[in-house]
């Protein structure tokens, strides 16, 4: 790649070769495929044994798609390829045909005759798959430590935890190896990740984009999620990803979207200060606090209890939905259990002590929860929160792989439960240096406000 077009390119944020850069760089000749696969490629080598990627796709092939794209007569075809000549990573529980699908489980491992409907979707749309990245095992830990291809570590140093379980996606683009990944998000996993690395975590609607061809971690709570160096990135990927998908059952139609309000005629509801709990982290309590106070100047808030939504997030890591874990895994731990990572398997085995009853008592109390959800969204438009209480080393997870997992579930663990859309956005950083963020929950379908809205607060300079 030029260098003078790496430079123009990598602005967006953190070493990011961002999405539209890479657009406006086409657009203008400054760049082609074949310069920006080099540029890729030699980024990847410098970073050398980061944890990042479990397979790859071959230099040679990567080239041989670069020219492929600069056949089809470059980027006057952007009607028809939005996302021409884009490189962009997939979350290893995601398939990718040519390239082995394993969930962070060797004995898993799996070669799919073709690929995810999402993956396939960009794809098409001419973005270039460089590999497949790193995750916690199974998809099941938020911490980018459950794997048996290592931990990555955030790209802030300090040997601070990536977050996960999309760990490798997320670090992918925040060392500006990609221009965007795909994740996964049931418990958090689009979202803690990306504020771990300073980036934009987008976990849409549940069905808005195709979850066939993911490896399943609670069918009924999956998603597909993007990560980008900034909003109107997410924006951009989001409007190639999202439509009906008639084979996966999951799959949502959306229903027809209203224009999207002024920011200062959103209203969005604060978290009662005496309801969050940081862990004892004052530095991120004041990061939050300092991204509240410029939400305040910018839109109509109002105070409001989140205790229904933290009770919520309870049920998915001690309820029923444990089980659901363990259903779609059950016949693989039968004949592979000593395969499986003993903290993934202690976790995932736990769904076995739920019965029936259980369940049904279980979705009943959701029910509830949800009604509660619905008052909310009568009186705010979206709810601002924080995304994670606090951070945390690889040796401290190492410490406490259980408990401190469930700290950074906190925030986040309720919203696909109670069917809600988030983004996560980085709002500058701790007195410390920690990265911090905040993150926008909505009502279902609230995704192109939430990104919105976002966008305004992305402002990474020192809280």
């Amino acid at each position: 790649m030029r260098s003078v077009a790496i430079s123009a390119v990598a602005g967006a944020s953190i070493n990011s070769i961002g999405v539209r850069e890479l657009q406006v760089a086409y657009a203008t000749g400054e760049v082609t495929p074949h310069e920006v696969i080099d540029g890729v490629l030699e980024r990847i080598a410098a970073r050398g044994a980061d944890a990042v990627w479990i397979s790859r796709v071959s230099d040679g092939e990567l080239r041989r798609c670069a020219t492929d794209l600069e056949l089809l007569g470059g980027p006057q075809n952007a009607a028809r390829l939005p996302l021409f000549g884009i490189p962009f990573a997939v979350k290893d529980n995601i398939d990718v045909a040519g390239l082995p699908t394993t969930a962070a489980c060797p004995a898993f491992a799996y070669r799919p005759g073709r690929s995810a409907a999402s993956v396939q979707r960009l794809v098409d749309a001419g973005a270039i798959v460089i590999g497949k990245t790193n995750m916690d095992q199974f998809a099941t830990g938020l911490t980018g430590t459950r794997s048996p291809y290592g931990s990555c570590e955030s790209v802030f140093g300090g040997g601070l935890i990536s977050g996960g379980s999309s760990s490798g996606s997320t670090v992918a683009v925040a060392a500006g190896l990609v221009s965007f990944s795909l994740g996964t998000d049931t418990a958090g996993s689009g979202r803690v990740p990306a504020a771990m690395n300073g980036i934009v975590g987008c976990k849409p609607t549940r069905g808005l984009v195709s979850a066939a061809g993911v490896v399943p971690a609670c069918r009924s709570l999956d998603c597909v999620s993007v990560f980008t160096a900034d909003c109107p990135d997410a924006v951009t990927v989001l409007e190639v990803l999202a439509g009906h998908d008639p084979s996966d059952p999951w799959s949502r139609r959306a229903p027809l979207i209203e224009p999207i309000p002024p920011t200062d005629r959103v209203r969005i509801a604060l978290p009662a200060p005496d309801e969050l709990d940081f862990a004892g982290d004052h530095g991120m309590r004041a990061a939050f606090e300092f991204a509240v106070a410029r939400t305040a100047l910018a839109a109509g808030t109002a105070r409001t209890t989140i205790a229904p939504l933290l009770e919520a997030g309870q049920l998915l890591y001690h309820g029923p939905w444990l089980a659901e874990r363990l259903c779609e895994l059950q016949e693989f731990f039968a004949g592979h259990r000593d395969d499986v990572l003993p903290i993934t398997r202690e976790v995932i085995e736990g769904g076995g002590r739920f019965s029936a009853v259980d369940t049904f008592n279980a979705a009943h109390h959701l029910k509830e929860l949800e009604r509660w959800a619905e008052h909310l969204w009568q009186r705010a438009d979206l709810l601002i929160m924080p995304t994670v209480p606090t951070t945390f080393t690889i040796a401290q997870i190492t410490e406490q792989p259980i408990a401190r997992n469930a700290v950074l579930g906190r925030f986040t663990q309720f919203v696909n439960l109670l069917d809600m859309a988030a983004v996560t956005v980085p709002t500058g950083r701790t007195a410390d240096g920690r990265p911090a963020s905040v993150t926008l929950i909505g009502p279902a379908f609230s995704d192109q406000l939430l990104l919105s809205v976002a966008a305004g607060l992305d402002q990474r300079q020192e809280a």
